[in-house]
């Protein structure tokens, strides 16, 4: 691989995933909001309220960190893959646009009337504010998917003389099959972050001994969402897009599960390591023909393996996309397992003094983000060596004129600068933790 390349690739993958940090709490803890604030106004309680704008506070560090780290991806489009802004741009601008000028005004704007309002609008208005801030997110983000599944299923697209593609059809870009899926299946992933973070600090509270009020609302909203959107995780979001996967991409599928060679009920690897040189499993622990059947609903249905296809066309790590894949598989049962048990154990009334449980959800915190990023390499990986699918080759998208000396430099300089953004988050979060929802003379009342 030439190196500028390899050195475009991992400044665009570090880039991107230190900013995915922060839009995925914020997308998770949109509608958790919206339910806090519901409550308190059906029910009138002051305390709801009170959680609502604890968590809309955690939100704006969020939401400000994302616009800061998300900025200059918009530019490297330009700097370091130039010839794919050329090629894709008249259909790609058309969503990194409309995500701009609609959905994220529409956020930031209704933000600020959330976190600064409460005592100038009415109970009503206010919490449509909330609302409004959950919509602009999820339209938000709902742009960034189709975006990116245009580059794994592109549609609605024609070439053009100079070799490049234009928007032919509008409405095929925004339902495309593939964003739909991906994007059910994504922001489920968010939710099950906010539903795990705010869990996470209401264990911590209560076992702090402070704020025990507010920490029993976070606790039992976050693991009911937890529960519910893991299992929504699974089935049915996870499954559509892998069935998509199967259908659109089979090699994806195959490097995916490290399944070599094409196979009639083909087994579903729970363990092993793949050993690519010699195109098998070592150590495998297999369920025998469970890929057939939730691929394809048959247990004697035929699974293409990599050896049905040509060498150049496998994504070309193979072991780290089997690896990232079934990080993220792992942690979604995990999920379940965990969300459930607190589910049972809150539906007993013993889950505020399970401290063992409660340690469990603190310790949980970490574990959706690495999910997440997992999922997110799982599909960007899976798509090499492809640009746009089927379409440009990832070699020929990124800035030629750009050396991998140019390329080493700008990358340390974001190392740099998102260390000191890590750190400032790291700080702001702390504080506004323990400061908590009300102050410690209201909380003792």
């Amino acid at each position: 691989m030439d190196s500028a390349l390899l050195v475009h690739r991992i400044h665009f993958a570090f880039t991107v995933t230190f900013h995915y940090l922060f839009p995925q709490l914020t997308m998770g803890l949109a509608p958790l909001i919206v339910i806090l604030k519901s409550i308190g106004l059906r029910r009138n309680d002051e305390t709801y309220h009170q959680a609502a704008s604890f968590w809309a506070k955690i939100f704006g560090i969020n939401f400000l960190l994302g616009v800061v780290t998300g900025i200059p991806m918009e530019f490297q489009f330009g700097t370091n893959w130039s010839h794919f802004s050329r090629f894709a741009g008249g259909v790609i601008g058309q969503t990194l646009a409309m995500e701009g000028v609609f959905a994220f005004f529409l956020e930031s704007a209704f933000l600020g009337l959330f976190l600064y309002g409460e005592k100038r609008l009415s109970p009503r208005a206010h919490w449509w504010s909330a609302v409004a801030v959950f919509l602009g997110s999820w339209i938000s983000g709902y742009f960034i998917i189709a975006t990116d599944a245009w580059m794994q299923h592109p549609v609605g697209y024609v070439k053009v003389a100079d070799g490049s593609v234009q928007l032919s059809s509008f409405w095929e870009l925004v339902f495309n099959p593939w964003a739909l899926w991906q994007y059910a299946h994504n922001m489920s992933g968010a939710v099950i972050t906010g539903a795990i973070v705010m869990a996470s600090v209401g264990a911590f509270y209560l076992l702090w001994g402070k704020f025990e009020t507010h920490a029993r609302i976070f606790v039992r909203v976050g693991v009911v969402a937890g529960l519910i959107f893991s299992i929504l995780q699974l089935f049915p979001t996870g499954d559509g897009q892998g069935r998509m996967i199967a259908e659109s991409q089979p090699v994806t599928l195959a490097a995916m599960e490290a399944l070599f060679v094409s196979q009639p009920g083909a087994p579903l690897v729970i363990l092993g390591q793949p050993n690519v040189d010699e195109h098998k499993i070592d150590n495998a622990l297999e369920v025998p023909q469970a890929l057939s059947f939730l691929t394809y609903r048959a247990w004697k249905a035929n699974v293409q393996g990599l050896d049905a296809f040509p060498q150049d066309l496998w994504p070309q790590n193979v072991a780290l996309l089997y690896y990232s894949y079934h990080i993220m598989v792992g942690l979604g049962t995990i999920f379940i397992a965990i969300t459930l048990v607190a589910t049972l154990l809150l539906w007993r009334g013993k889950l505020y003094s399970a401290r063992w449980m409660l340690w469990i959800l603190l310790l949980a915190l970490p574990f959706p983000y690495i999910a997440n990023t997992a999922g997110w390499i799982t599909a960007e990986l899976g798509r090499q060596p492809w640009l746009v699918y089927g379409l440009m080759r990832t070699a020929d998208g990124y800035s030629k004129m750009v050396s991998a000396g140019n390329g080493m430099f700008t990358l340390l300089g974001f190392l740099g600068m998102y260390t000191v953004l890590g750190i400032l988050f790291l700080f702001s979060v702390r504080r506004e933790i323990e400061h908590g929802p009300v102050s410690e003379i209201s909380s003792q009342h």
